[in-house]
């Protein structure tokens, strides 16, 4: 089965879809109400953290895949699948901003990690971006200079983004 297939699938039976991603941010209001100014404590944290990776990990890929399918494979808007390409980003907009009432992001473990993947999906898709739309003929009107500046800024970020994600081992 190819992803094509499996969104297909999906997209002809979306009653398990639109189950999954209605649920998350009805949980994440009636945690909000139950646990109300005690977001940061030990069992709400972690419902939370669920609830923010439930919600996040499809939100980004459906984000990733979006700018993919319109920058590489130039497919219309009027094309997309609302149940694969908008519904997982409407269901991580609406989880957050209803978890982000009731606690500080900063508070719930590993959203710095998602944050760090965030950056380096986008400086990887930035850096496949320009190496697709680079040719030949754009390295004698642009300076060697400028594409080795451009090269190691999309390295750091790259790297930034991974240091976010995956934290270094400090020894005492």
């Amino acid at each position: 089965m190819t992803l094509k297939e499996f969104f297909e699938l999906l997209a002809e039976n979306p009653t398990l879809i639109l189950f999954f991603f209605s649920m998350l941010p009805f949980t994440a209001l009636v945690a909000g109400f139950m646990g109300k100014d005690e977001g940061d404590l030990s069992p709400w944290k972690y419902l939370y953290s669920a609830l923010i990776y439930s919600a996040c990990v499809p939100g980004i890929f459906a984000i990733t895949l979006n700018i993919y399918l319109f920058l590489f494979e130039r497919q219309s808007v009027f094309n997309m699948d609302i149940y694969t390409q908008l519904l997982p980003i409407i269901a991580m907009v609406a989880t957050l901003l209803i978890i982000r009432k009731n606690v500080s992001l900063d508070r719930i473990p590993g959203f710095d990690k998602l944050s760090g993947l965030v950056l380096m999906i986008g400086a990887v898709l930035s850096f496949m971006w320009i190496a697709d739309k680079t040719r030949i003929i754009v390295f004698s009107y642009l300076p060697f200079q400028y594409v080795i500046f451009i090269f190691i800024g999309l390295l750091v970020l790259i790297r930034l983004g991974w240091s976010r994600m995956v934290p270094s081992k400090k020894t005492a």
